[in-house]
């Protein structure tokens, strides 16, 4: 027994002495290694020195200016917009499908009591009631304007007189009741001129009547809106500047040529304007031609490619002039599908100082000039939802030569300046709800007054209704329509003191592009 044990201890060391004579050769282990081809690894990932080119193997270009810090510039003009800090860029970069009812109804009560602070302040009311108790006298109510139909239908047909009804906060009682005109019915604090009101789902609205048991709140006067937003000039930086605005799509559907865009880049290079201002979608993730993978190249090099150096080249003949580049929920570039919406990208850009990415919608100014933007057609989508109730005006908006409140489109803008909101549309109409994408719980970032409560002096609305220069009160309004309809708009601000009056500084123009 012993010799058998000796016998297997001596082939175990002669096994163990020829091991260590062979070479020592690393084993893979097929079953848990993926096996990488280095060749189609961008240029970025590859660490160490670079693999040699195989035969037919073509190398992949490194484009020089992305990545990589544009340029320092000394611009022409004094640019103000939002907060670029790490904090408000990530606040705006939100992850959007996590609304909870109960969020959403706290966002949209929120902004009924805030209406309703600034309604006591503005018509000196002390007491507000609630329209579903049965009174005997009239009181004061605040609340949303609601189609008086069944909250779960998601297409609700137009408003109409028959089926419009109000909606109180749940502070008030959160309940809806329907609403009746008198045929004597009075119009307070519209415009001059209109001889009624535009009423449309979401407008929030301050109504004097009483509830006589019948279920429905009986109107006698209408208070609908705020007092029109005031405008507030920089008393520094009044000098003169010119600027092109220009919106998407900028290439037709047919192909992916831009020609648009080229006309548009030929007639920048030529007038050279101040500021150029450019609204998505840039590359629209509803053309036919992206939509059925007709193309090899891959978003951020289209935008690239198309877009930025064409822009760069721009910037580079006109020293001095700087772009805005606002985005649309359509844009295939942009991080988000939602609106509110966050800017681009910086790396998109490289972080070129002559181009500032804004979100949308965006306020900023330029010198003493400030102006509110959206790429969201709030104009159209407004004008197919709004009813129009006539009545007796009462403490009107006065008129001007230029805003006499006959203009239907005018009063349509007017709606946003009235109701402090880029879309005070809710819910969104349910053919539309693709071009929006609303995110009720950031409607703070819908906010059309600055935080003086302050409007824009030039609004700018694109819309693919026909496009309009037009003045609402103190503010200039505009919609360039979109580039692929062959125009855009130039705005020209004289130097402060040149001409008699603010809103004579602004001209305003429809340019025709040239094919």
């Amino acid at each position: 027994m012993d010799s058998i044990v000796a016998l297997k201890a001596q082939i175990q060391r002669d096994v163990a002495k020829e091991s260590a004579k062979r070479p020592q050769h690393r084993t893979m282990a097929t079953a848990n290694t993926a096996m990488v081809n280095r060749s189609r690894l961008p240029m970025n990932m590859l660490k160490g020195p670079t693999p040699v080119q195989r035969p037919g193997v073509v190398p992949v270009k490194v484009e020089e200016g992305f990545g990589v810090p544009g340029p320092s510039i000394s611009s022409s003009v004094v640019f103000r917009g939002p907060a670029m800090d790490p904090s408000s860029r990530k606040s705006r970069s939100y992850r959007y499908m996590y609304e909870g009812m109960l969020e959403r109804s706290d966002a949209l009560d929120e902004r009924i009591e805030q209406f309703a602070g600034m309604i006591k302040t503005h018509y000196n009311v002390t007491d507000l009631g609630d329209p579903t108790s049965t009174s005997d006298e009239d009181i004061t109510a605040i609340g949303r304007i609601v189609h008086d139909s069944d909250v779960s239908n998601p297409v609700l047909p137009k408003l109409t007189e028959a089926s419009i009804a109000l909606e109180v906060s749940r502070g008030m009682g959160g309940s809806r009741v329907a609403l009746r005109f008198d045929p004597l019915l009075t119009i307070r604090g519209g415009a001059q001129g209109a001889g009624g009101t535009g009423l449309f789902p979401g407008a929030i609205v301050a109504l004097k009547g009483k509830n006589g048991g019948g279920g429905w709140f009986l109107l006698p006067p209408l208070k609908p809106t705020l007092g029109q937003l005031p405008v507030k000039a920089d008393p520094a930086n009044g000098t003169l500047f010119s600027m092109s605005i220009a919106c998407g799509p900028y290439t037709l559907d047919a192909d992916l040529l831009y020609k648009p865009w080229r006309a548009l880049i030929k007639a920048l290079k030529t007038d050279k304007p101040t500021v150029v201002l450019l609204m998505g979608p840039f590359i629209d993730v509803q053309h036919p031609k992206i939509k059925n993978g007709e193309t090899d190249m891959l978003p951020t090099a289209l935008f690239r490619s198309l877009f930025i150096e064409p822009l760069k080249s721009f910037l580079d003949s006109s020293p001095g002039s700087i772009a805005i580049m606002v985005p649309s929920v359509r844009d295939l570039v942009s991080r988000q599908a939602v609106y509110p919406q966050g800017e681009l990208g910086p790396e998109l850009t490289a972080s070129d100082p002559r181009i500032h990415l804004l979100p949308n919608p965006a306020r900023f100014s330029i010198n003493d000039i400030t102006f509110g933007v959206s790429s969201v057609d709030v104009v159209y989508h407004l004008r197919k939802e709004e009813l129009l109730k006539r009545g007796t005006e009462v403490d009107s908006i006065p008129s001007s030569a230029d805003d006499t409140g006959a203009d239907l489109m005018l009063n349509t803008c007017r709606h946003l300046l009235q109701q402090r909101s880029f879309y005070p549309l809710f819910p969104v109409p349910s053919d539309v709800t693709h071009e929006v994408n609303l995110s009720v719980t950031h409607w703070d970032g819908l906010e059309l007054a600055d935080e003086n409560n302050n409007g824009p002096d030039v609004l700018i609305l694109p819309s693919r209704l026909k496009q309009f220069s037009k003045a609402v009160h103190s503010t200039t309004a505009i919609n360039p329509s979109f580039l692929i309809k062959g125009t855009y708009a130039k705005l020209s601000v004289a130097e402060r003191g040149s001409v008699d009056g603010f809103k004579d500084r602004i001209k305003t123009e429809i340019i025709r592009l040239d094919a």
